[in-house]
Parts: structure tokens; C-alpha cells; sequence
């Protein structure tokens, strides 16, 4: 049996190099499977209109309430970005599969945290802010580094962490209050980012029991992160077979 196209596109985006793949594409692409016909395009140019909008709020002489010491690109982006923009974190309604897709939280502004921070890092690469997601237990995290170490922002709440903030996440989804290993803390990869996503879904789709979504939620991740246990998965919900693959795991 022949894979689906969007199923197929999605594997040929993914397979390419970590400094190749166009995060955001491939994102969006994870929403095609659920919203047939899914004008991919325009929300990448959607992205790349809110990277110009980004680099000329960032660009603009801070006004003397905003002009507090450290002031700097990435403060004055979250302050465009959270702010004047509105991007905010669905408490209301986290679960929502609709949190989880790219292009909904760029037509709602609103997401989880994972979501947000791929909106997030897209605007901050278009205008030559380095930063980099990070795969912290129970809340994505996105960090830049500053001089001496890193920063760290909560894309959901758009602010930035201090120590005690990340002991406070840290004990939240582990239960122990000390500081994280710094090994929570390191870069996440685009792929494993994708991951990360698709496991949201197959969460919520999971408790609905909505056999049709999970099962190409699922496909999308055995083409990432291969495994027999998964196999056997879509086997029993029936999943389009071969499924096409992008050439390595997630590590």
C-alpha cells in the first residue's frame, strides 16, 4: 500500500539535516493530517511577515518606562510578542488539540507551551536572535545565550526564569524541589521537537478514543522515531502501510 502524499511529505521534510530542516514546515505539515488541505505556505509567510514586524519592534528606541537596565533584543521581543501581539498561554483550555497545531496558534495566538515556543524560536531565527528549544520534563522551554550562560523564557507565560522559577518547574513535574540536572537544559533537536508535539496529540486523541487522529498522529511519529512497539500499534488501528521514514531516530 502506498503512503498518503501528506504522509510522504512530511517524511521527505523531516529526513532532511538538523541545519536543513525547516522546523515550522514540518510542523504545519503535522496539522495537514488533520485539516486536509492545509495552506502550508501562507503561514509560513505568515511567519516571515511576523519576523519583519519582530525585527522593527525590536529595532525601535525603547520608551523611558521600558527603558529599565538589561533592557535588551530578547526582553523587548517578548514585550512585542506577548504584549502588543497577544500570544498567550491556553490556561482555560490546555487540552485542546487545537493548542497543539502550528497554525492554529498562529490564527488564535494562543497554544501550549511547545507550540508557542516553535512560534517563538521561527521569529526569533528570522531576525538573527540565536535561540533554541529545550525539552524540559512537563513545560518547553526556549533559551538564548547571553554572555556568561543562558537565558531562559517560558513560552507560556512569556517571561523570563530565574532560578527559583525553574526549581519550581522542576519539582512540578518531578516532585523533587532542587535545581534541574543541567543536562535538562541542553538544545532539543528540530526532530525531537516534532516528537515532543506528536505526543501531545497522541495523548489527547488517546483519551478520546479518536482511533482516525491518533493513528496518523502515531504514523508520523514511526516515521521519526521508528520502533516495533509502535508498529504493532498501527497495526491494530489498521495505519497505512509502508510507512515512508525519515531516515533516523530521535536520540
Amino acid at each position: 500500500m502506498v503512503a498518503p502524499v501528506n504522509l510522504t511529505l512530511f517524511a521527505h521534510i523531516a529526513a532532511r539535516p538538523e541545519d536543513e530542516l525547516d522546523l515550522a514546515e514540518a510542523a504545519l505539515l503535522i496539522g495537514d493530517a488533520a485539516y486536509p488541505g492545509l495552506d502550508v505556505p501562507r503561514y509560513l509567510r505568515l511567519l516571515d511577515q511576523l519576523g519583519g514586524e519582530a525585527r522593527r519592534a525590536v529595532e525601535r528606541p525603547l520608551r523611558a518606562p521600558e527603558a529599565t537596565p538589561g533592557s535588551g533584543p530578547v526582553e523587548q521581543l517578548l514585550r512585542w510578542f506577548y504584549g502588543e501581539l497577544g500570544f498567550h498561554g491556553n490556561a482555560s483550555d490546555y487540552y485542546d488539540p487545537k493548542n497543539s497545531y502550528l497554525h492554529e496558534v498562529l490564527d488564535r495566538r494562543t497554544g501550549i507551551p511547545i507550540t508557542l515556543a516553535v512560534v517563538l524560536l521561527e521569529v526569533c531565527w528570522r531576525i538573527g536572535v540565536e535561540a533554541q528549544g529545550v525539552s524540559f520534563p512537563g513545560h518547553f522551554l526556549v533559551r538564548t545565550p547571553v554572555r556568561g550562560g543562558v537565558m531562559l523564557i517560558d513560552p507560556f507565560e512569556g517571561r523570563l526564569l530565574g532560578r527559583e522559577d525553574l526549581r519550581a518547574l522542576h519539582a512540578r513535574a518531578t516532585g523533587t524541589p532542587r535545581d534541574p540536572d543541567p543536562r535538562l537544559l541542553v538544545p532539543a533537536q528540530k526532530r525531537q521537537i516534532l516528537v515532543r508535539m506528536l505526543n501531545n496529540l497522541r495523548s489527547i486523541y488517546t483519551s478520546r478514543s479518536d482511533a482516525p487522529r491518533l493513528r496518523s498522529v502515531l504514523e508520523r511519529i514511526q516515521v521519526l522515531a521508528p520502533s516495533d512497539e509502535l508498529r504493532k500499534e498501527l497495526d491494530q488501528l489498521g495505519g497505512e502501510r509502508p510507512w515512508p521514514s525519515a531516515g533516523r531516530g530521535v536520540n
